[in-house]
């Protein structure tokens, strides 16, 4: 652990900088070397790594502007000079969206889309010269590694807010959610309706959505049970994002937001076949009860104190 100055205009004071923090920076310093980012000619297209980026997640992926930005996470001016960058090479088109005039859609040219094939294969010819010097069994553990990293910066960068239980994210988030349950378990719930969805809602209740690069990869919700009691429901985790702490936190949030409209403490339930999450609730201090409600589905109960 060190300290290091960390200037403020007129007065200097110090930041603690721990091993965990140094060691990410470390390798910050490291892989942005290896991998171009530093260069003003990004793989010799000619273009810094910034807008090439732009340029791969416009061919990947083509879409709104506003889909775009969010998917990046960029502010709207600079992704809009970027853009325009992209738009005097004749690389992209924006134009507006058929179905709503008020919307801007992003496309590759012809030229744009021969550059993609370029990048493209630039990219993964700079990624294996990174790892031809590594025997089989170290690719192994680095490919694991990067796996296991990418997914907890991920993971660290998701946003929770309070979502509409019935707006587009968060029907497509609960759909998912039901989905599984009937792919595992036979269930046959096909969605929230509306007493489902008023139960959802203020001052009684609240229903969250865990948003990585503007898609929802979690949901949850909190609604009334009686005074000073709520109940956490339709609680999701997408598949591939499960192992990296993301159900944790989200039932942190429920139970924070839970705490602000007045419940002294929460009830959920859930089937005895999700052992993870039954795991998960009792890591987090939750204490088998009672059966409290009639969901045929439910085998376990838990309640735990807010105070």
């Amino acid at each position: 652990m060190r300290r290091l100055p960390e200037t403020c205009l007129t007065k200097v004071r110090y930041v603690v900088i721990d091993e965990q923090t140094e060691t990410v920076r470390r390798f910050n310093r490291s892989y942005t070397q290896q991998v171009g980012a530093l260069e003003d000619s990004f793989l010799g297209l000619g273009l810094p790594l910034s807008t090439m980026r732009l340029l791969f997640e416009i061919g990947s992926e083509p879409g709104t502007v506003q889909a775009l930005r969010a998917r990046m996470g960029l502010d709207s001016g600079y992704l809009s000079r970027l853009l325009r960058r992209l738009e005097s090479e004749a690389l992209i088109e924006v134009v507006p969206d058929p179905g709503d005039r008020r919307r801007r859609l992003t496309r590759l040219t012809g030229k744009g889309r021969r550059w993609w094939v370029v990048l493209e294969t630039r990219s993964q010819l700079r990624a294996q010269a990174l790892i031809d010097p590594l025997s089989e069994r170290q690719r192994v553990r680095l490919v694991a590694a990067l796996a296991q990293a990418d997914l907890l910066v991920r993971a660290a960068t998701v946003i929770i807010e309070d979502a509409d239980p019935v707006s587009a994210p968060a029907r497509k988030a609960v759909g998912r959610y039901f989905a599984e349950l009937s792919q595992r378990f036979g269930f046959n719930d096909t969605g929230l309706d509306s007493r489902d969805a008023r139960a959802l809602r203020p001052p009684g209740g609240v229903f969250a959505l865990a948003l990585s690069d503007g898609e929802a990869v979690a949901c949850g919700g909190v609604q009334g049970l009686g005074p000073g009691l709520g109940e956490i429901k339709r609680m999701w985790v997408d598949e591939t994002w499960r192992g990296a702490g993301l159900g944790s936190r989200l039932l942190r949030c429920l139970e924070d937001r839970a705490a602000h409209l007045g419940y002294l403490s929460v009830r959920l339930d859930t089937n005895g076949a999700l052992s993870e999450a039954i795991a998960m609730y009792e890591r987090a201090g939750y204490d088998k009860i009672s059966r409290y409600n009639d969901n045929p589905e439910a085998t376990h109960f838990f309640e735990k104190s807010l105070s």
